[in-house]
């Protein structure tokens, strides 16, 4: 019997779609790899659940940190791009697959632009540059001023509409299809009423994002709740360093803001901007070697240190002193713009800012093309865990990354589809649709901004696991916002069970009980769901393909 469209309790899929490859989002990662599997023969479909152009990464401002021979100076080099980036990543990065990803990066921006991707040219033609924190050079190339990953977003959405690539939009992916043998052969979806569907595929790639909406205030979209990270540990994927979010150090503060809050990209810092606190004193001085510029985690967790002494009285907010940048209008028309909504001039008033949730540097473990643990189940872009950003993302690395690995996942897959390695779609079976246990978002996310965010010790973490185990429901309704919550639900319970195991601090995991690294934690944590759906630990899975 056909379920009613307006049933929320309905879990039967009333409609059914096939494919080779399944591709969940629709952001960098997403539409690059869509396009690129297209153009390989593959029958493609895109699943969005919101309007195409609306992932995060139209929100990144900064750039993409990329070395082009022709177009840079020569002191610089993808060698040492690479050094950054392994610096950055407090000793976790994976060092092979940080430099193969790396070195993708010309190749991979000059199809972007060829594709029709305009980037900030300086006066003699070549490409603008600027520095963003932890980078030893001018390698950050950006468009409209602080909008790349607009003008991304925009050239690739313009080609795969040229492409005729099938997109469905505000359909949310929620479990994956699996045959008797532990293949991945399709995912269940809910469209916008929460009509379920079911989408066959040999090959599922979750292209989703991140994990920013745990939090109460970060720079990712409302729809960032990881629906792909759960999806997979569903599936039966490992995840790697979860506890690793990176907080960005400069979000607009405003007071009593919850959600996503505007961004003050670092490149504004990289343009000679400071941060000062309530009484006007700099807030990094003494703290790095590189000052203002030092890698993301050092500066956020300097801020937070820098309001908990509230000095000037100020204790839940710093200042960005921009007002010595000749042009900020111009250079910088997004953050000039936000600011003004505040009454703000950047041009002669300090700009109140304060960390946010913004990345999350682990994911899905995966190859540098994508394969995860689990056959016919691929991860790109923030979702993922290739090994490029260890303990710590190196400023603009996340859109090169999704450039690069898009590419390489959608040959992977075709490759792996001609070599007969994946799954006949017609042998996955329906998850069972049952309850969707969840906590309530709201407390959730105050639980993680008070215990798991900048700064956790092991009272605090055992006080979050506890308030989530006790606000644990079971909803009988399938609608977005349920799928949502239970996604978030197991993201924050993988969390803290990686985060109260860690007792050292390295790159965005700092504990104030364990303040200093510790060589013995020297390596990445695994993590699945056990056969109960709890989070536990777990031994790494040897992943075939490219290392």
């Amino acid at each position: 019997m056909t379920a009613p469209v307006n049933d929320p309790q309905a879990k039967t899929p009333v409609w059914e779609a096939r494919a080779d490859l399944v591709v969940i989002g629709s952001g960098v990662a997403g539409l690059t790899a869509a396009l690129r599997a297209q153009a390989l023969g593959l029958h493609v479909l895109v699943v969005t659940k919101a309007a195409v152009a609306d992932g995060n990464t139209r929100w990144a401002q900064g750039g993409v940190a990329v070395v082009l021979e022709n177009e840079h100076d020569l002191d610089d080099s993808v060698a040492k791009h690479a050094e950054d980036t392994i610096t950055a990543g407090a000793g976790l990065c994976d060092e092979v697959a940080a430099r193969s990803i790396l070195d993708g990066g010309p190749a991979a921006v000059a199809r972007l632009r060829a594709d029709g991707a305009t980037f900030d040219s300086s006066g003699d033609g070549v490409l603008a540059r600027t520095r963003e924190g932890g980078h030893s050079a001018f390698r950050v190339i950006h468009a409209g001023g602080d909008a790349t990953g607009a003008e991304v977003e925009r050239a690739l959405v313009a080609q795969a509409g040229q492409a005729r690539v099938p997109v469905l939009e505000h359909h949310l992916a929620v479990d994956a299809l699996r045959t008797p043998g532990g293949r991945v052969a399709g995912v269940t979806v809910l469209d916008r009423h929460g009509v379920p569907g079911v989408v066959r595929a040999s090959a599922v790639l979750l292209a989703s994002g991140g994990i920013g909406q745990l939090y109460q205030a970060t720079s990712n979209p409302e729809i960032a709740t990881g629906d792909g990270l759960a999806l997979a540990l569903r599936a039966g994927a490992t995840v790697a360093d979860i506890e690793f979010v990176q907080f960005h150090p400069t979000v607009l503060y405003t007071p009593g803001a919850r959600g996503r809050c505007p961004l003050v990209t670092e490149a504004v810092r990289g343009e000679g901007a400071t941060l000062v606190d309530g009484a006007g004193l700099p807030v990094m001085r003494g703290v790095h070697p590189l000052g203002d510029l030092a890698p993301r985690d050092v500066v956020s967790a300097a801020i937070t240190r820098r309001m908990a002494t509230a000095p000037g009285g100020v204790d839940d907010h710093v200042f960005l002193d921009a007002t010595g940048i000749a042009g900020f209008a111009q250079r910088f028309p997004t953050v000039f713009a936000a600011c003004g909504v505040l009454g703000l001039d950047p041009a002669s008033d300090p700009i109140p800012v304060t960390p946010a949730a913004h990345f999350s540097c682990g994911g899905v473990v995966t190859t540098v093309d994508g394969r995860s643990s689990v056959p016919g189940l691929y991860a790109a872009g923030e979702v993922a865990r290739t090994g490029l950003h260890g303990a710590n993302r190196l400023a603009s690395n996340s859109l090169l990354e999704g450039l690069v690995v898009g590419q390489r996942v959608a040959e992977a897959v075709a490759a792996d589809l001609a070599a007969g390695l994946l799954a006949d779609p017609a042998r996955g079976r329906l998850p069972s649709w049952t309850t969707a246990r969840a906590a309530e978002r709201d407390s959730l996310q105050r639980v993680m901004s008070r215990y798991a965010a900048i700064g956790r010790d092991a009272d605090g973490l055992a006080a979050a696991g506890s308030a989530l185990d006790l606000s644990v429901e079971d909803s009988t309704l399938w609608t977005h916002a349920a799928v949502e919550d239970a996604a978030l639900t197991v993201v924050a319970q993988a969390l803290l069970a990686a985060a109260v195991r860690r007792t050292e601090s390295r790159g965005c995991h700092v504990r104030t009980d364990f303040p200093s690294p510790s060589e013995s934690w020297r390596r990445s944590q695994h993590i699945r769901l056990s056969p109960s759906g709890q989070p536990v630990l777990a031994d790494p899975i040897p992943l075939e393909g490219v290392a």
